[in-house]
């Protein structure tokens, strides 16, 4: 190991923690050439492909390396939060209709795809370019909600000539569509607020709907991931870079097999904004036809767009000394404290926003970047609660019961794209998201701005 490995959790968390090869991993991760400060891990990481889910390694440009691993199959998975001008109790009584009208407008599941945003190959890879600002020349939004989207919703130095044919088939007819796995469409109220100031800065407030929107860059991300390990992982090979698990196939930073990937990910980072976005616009499209309501009566602007599995280039404070390093986050969300360039101007006093989504049994929490997660993990913190079960064992444990009469019993109601897909999320196969967010607020990376109940979930 080059550097340490610093895992964010409790004693509570650290025993369930032991249960896979997480930790291991985390070590593994610190071997890796030009890895400075630690190979980190927020509370909820669990074992992923070479890097650990909540994983997060800052990397020298010089002599550094950059890894599939590191950012995961589903490149730029994220969130998106929008608020509304309305009330809970003036939504609460037509919950179920408006999650129909979510799930018919908007695809989910496993190969889901709208049939009329099929595009051609030269389209999309504008769309790989440009990224949200693609969907929003061509009105599917609004320009401002590239202003709160996590690097105006298009990052610099994506080249479509790096991405092979076969992702570029699986891409094409994916955009605007939700998934499956853990991902989510879900309505929420505002349930508490914990920072007056911050919450009233962000435009939230208690009892206000919102609605949160969590995807990434479908099967065309994990095509771009799949496509680079088994290049290098040849590559590793060749160029003698011993590695303590192969499944850390990686290149050089600043060699041709590195920049490829490099520009490869930014498309699918890319494809994954401009998804959120197309989806937003769906979702307003949905709210005017199941409530009656106009666009400006509504609201449903944004708060914020956030990237989970991303790698960056950014510039760190590492031993008194600022360096550019090459931030591999997966399953982890960028918070920048306040007055950071890269977040908002509106947002500047405050702090860049954090959504961290729990599971759709319990709730989710809004916080803002603090000047420790800066100074102690490269401005980074959790992404979600973090799964305690696997799939099939979160299957096992539902056997026998109504999973969606326990959630309706409680008030919420779910339409899901399948029944397997539904019980492979049961609330209990996720940690408390509560506990997550307490561990990296007492740790001082996060402050708590409002706590976000879910009222209605489309799930994939």
């Amino acid at each position: 190991m080059k550097v340490p490995g610093i895992i964010y959790a409790d004693e509570k968390m650290i025993e369930v923690i032991r249960k896979d090869q997480s930790l291991v991993q985390v070590a593994n991760v610190a071997h890796l050439p030009g890895i400075v400060k630690a190979s980190l891990a927020m509370p909820d990481i669990h074992q992923g492909y070479g890097f650990p889910i909540g994983g997060v390694a800052g990397i020298s440009m010089e002599g550094g390396i950059i890894s599939p691993g590191g950012v995961g199959f589903d490149i730029n998975c994220g969130v998106r939060l929008l608020k509304s001008n309305l009330k809970r109790e003036i939504v609460q009584p037509s919950i179920e209709d408006l999650v129909n009208v979510l799930f018919l407008n908007i695809p989910s599941g496993v190969g889901s795809h709208r049939r009329d945003l099929k595009l051609s190959t030269q389209e999309l890879k504008k769309v790989l370019v440009e990224g949200a600002r693609w969907a929003v020349e061509r009105g599917l939004g609004d320009k401002e909600d590239l202003e709160f989207t996590e690097e105006s919703g298009g990052i610099k130095g994506a080249d479509p000539s790096f991405v092979s044919e076969k992702a570029l088939s699986r891409g094409r007819d994916q955009l605007g569509t939700v998934g499956s796995g853990n991902h989510f469409i879900e309505i929420g109220y505002v349930e508490e607020i914990y920072d007056d100031r911050a919450a009233s800065i962000l435009g939230l407030s208690r009892g206000q709907i919102t609605v949160l929107v969590h995807t990434g860059s479908r099967g065309f991300g994990y095509q771009v991931c799949d496509d680079y390990l088994k290049t290098l992982s040849s590559h590793v090979r060749d160029i003698g870079i011993e590695l303590p698990d192969r499944q850390l196939a990686c290149a050089y930073i600043g060699s041709e097999q590195g920049e490829h990937y490099f520009k490869a990910m930014n498309c699918a980072v890319n494809f994954a904004f401009a998804n959120r976005q197309i989806i937003a616009h769906w979702v307003r499209e949905s709210f005017e036809q199941a409530l009656g309501m106009k666009r400006d009566e509504l609201g449903l602007t944004m708060v914020y767009d956030v990237a989970h599995n991303i790698a960056k280039r950014e510039r760190h404070i590492i031993g008194g000394r600022e360096m550019e390093l090459m931030v591999h986050r997966k399953g982890a969300t960028r918070a920048f404290p306040a007055g950071h360039p890269a977040i908002p101007r509106a947002y500047s006093s405050v702090g860049q926003p954090v959504l961290i989504p729990g599971d759709m049994g319990r709730c989710s929490y809004v916080l803002i970047g603090q000047p420790q997660a800066m100074a102690e993990t490269f401005g980074t913190v959790c992404h979600g609660a973090g799964r305690v079960m696997s799939r099939h064992q979160a299957i096992r444990t539902a056997k026998g019961r109504n999973i969606g009469k326990e959630l309706r019993d409680k008030g919420i109601i779910v339409k899901a794209a399948s029944r397997e897909g539904f019980l492979e999320e049961i609330p209990e196969a996720y940690k408390d998201v509560t506990d997550v967010v307490e561990c990296v607020e007492k740790a001082g990376l996060a402050r708590k701005v409002a706590k976000l109940r879910p009222l209605g979930v489309v799930k994939g």
